[in-house]
Order: C-alpha cells, then sequence, then structure tokens
C-alpha cells in the first residue's frame, strides 16, 4: 500500500513535469510576482534572446524599494527611480500586467496577490523573495526564488527544484485575548528553534490555526522563514473560500 499523501506532496504531484535522476524536478508554475528588483531577471532573458512565455501568469507590483511617502512626487533616489522605471517598461514590453505606483491597487506584492484574487488554493506561486511563503496561507505551495531562477520562470514558466522535507505543525485549543498569529509563531520559533525547520516545508494544522482569519494565516506562513523554513502552508477551508469570493481575478460563477 501506498503512504497517504501530505497536502504539499499532492501539490508537487500535481506540478510535476518530470524529474531527473538526481530527484530534481521541473516544476509548472502557476503564479510568477516580480517587483522593481526583478531587473537582473529581465536582463538575463533578453541577454539570451529570450521572451516571457506565459505573460498572463506573471505580474508586478513596484513595492520592494519604492517610496511609502510622497508617492504624488517623483522618486528623489535616482537608483530607485530607475528600477520602477526598468519595471514599467519590462513589464510593458513583456505585456505583463503592473500594479504600478500609479494604480490604486498598488502595495505590498505579498498582499497584492490575495487581495486580487490571484492567490488561490493549489497553485504553484514563485517570487523573488524569501517572504513568498505568505501565499501559503490560502493552501498554495508558494516559495521564494533567487535571480536566474525568476529568470527561468519568465522564460520557461517552469523552475527546477528538489522535494523538501515535509513538517507538520498542530497548534490546538482557543487564543486568549491579545494572542494573535504573530503570537504563534513566535512561541513555534522558540520551541524548534531559528533554524528548527530548514530544509522543511511547513504545513500548520490545529483548531487555533483554523481560527485565524486569513490575514493571521498569512502572516503565520510569512513567519515561516523565521524558522527557517523553505515555506508555510495552511489547508483551504470556508474561512479561505469566503475571503476569496468576489476579488477581481479570483474564479466566479460556475467556476
Amino acid at each position: 500500500m501506498s503512504e497517504p499523501l501530505t497536502l504539499i506532496d499532492k501539490l508537487w504531484s500535481a506540478h510535476e513535469i518530470v524529474r531527473r535522476d538526481d530527484g530534481g524536478s521541473l516544476l509548472w508554475v502557476d503564479r510568477h510576482y516580480v517587483h522593481e528588483g526583478s531587473f537582473h531577471a529581465f536582463s538575463q532573458m533578453k541577454e539570451r534572446g529570450r521572451s516571457v512565455a506565459e505573460p498572463g501568469l506573471t505580474f508586478g507590483v513596484a513595492d520592494h524599494y519604492v517610496p511609502t511617502r510622497g508617492r504624488d512626487q517623483a522618486i528623489a533616489n535616482p537608483e530607485i527611480a530607475a528600477m520602477v522605471h526598468n519595471l514599467e517598461a519590462n513589464t510593458t514590453e513583456s505585456r505583463i500586467t503592473l500594479f504600478s505606483l500609479r494604480d490604486p491597487r498598488q502595495g505590498i506584492v505579498h498582499v497584492v496577490g490575495p487581495e486580487q484574487g490571484l492567490t488561490l488554493p493549489g497553485l504553484l506561486i514563485v517570487c523573488g523573495d524569501s517572504h513568498t511563503s505568505t501565499h501559503g496561507a490560502f493552501g498554495a505551495y508558494a516559495f521564494g526564488i533567487g535571480a536566474s531562477e525568476v529568470a527561468h520562470v519568465l522564460m520557461t514558466q517552469t523552475l527546477w527544484q528538489k522535494k523538501p522535507k515535509r513538517m507538520r505543525i498542530t497548534v490546538d485549543g482557543t487564543a486568549t485575548v491579545g494572542v494573535g498569529a504573530k503570537d504563534i509563531a513566535l512561541a513555534i520559533i522558540a520551541h524548534v528553534g531559528a533554524d528548527g525547520a530548514q530544509g522543511h516545508a511547513i504545513e500548520f494544522g490545529g483548531s487555533a490555526i483554523r481560527s485565524l482569519s486569513m490575514e493571521g494565516r498569512m502572516t503565520l506562513c510569512n513567519m515561516s522563514i523565521e524558522a527557517g523554513g523553505r515555506c508555510g502552508m495552511v489547508a483551504p477551508d470556508a474561512t479561505t473560500f469566503a475571503y476569496l469570493k468576489g476579488r477581481p481575478f479570483a474564479p466566479n460563477g460556475d467556476a
């Protein structure tokens, strides 16, 4: 008899295209988020004479280096201004949807995805930022990647990965007043250590986790990285689907 599969196992299997003898797997990527720091990857792509394979599955957000004040003014730092300009030029040239500084939907990339209904259960999501694990709150397999990997995804919509070890963290009980998701995350880190989940994909479960709001689950999965984890995930439930209902990019009607 085959062993039962974890949620992470199931998502990995659903996205695995081929497996090499060394254990590396080529995975299909459902959502790719890029930010103004991704200009290195676009440059690598252009140097190889390639173009974006699936523009409709990549979304840009100017959020990593941009100022939080004076949005209606020119960016004073010329290097940051150039990065934002390059993101606008690269996304326009590649027909990628961009949530620019002038777009009212713009914000932190790991918040924009959920707010717009782009982050959905069952998707494989990557971004050039370690805290991409935030999207795991929706039952997505989400993790951060480096510049060369961003370029690979842009050119092929795929990514070579080795399957991480799996870790289940169960938190039961009812949180008292004043105890939130960050407190739960810090308690977990205190228990397992700052590198206790190194090399692992974490699935969070238990009654205390199920009682969290989507924002709380996002905080928890975001902080998986602070425990050394590769990513974090919470199984989708009624809370998940209620949050996504009516979001601009989320499925509606029969879908």
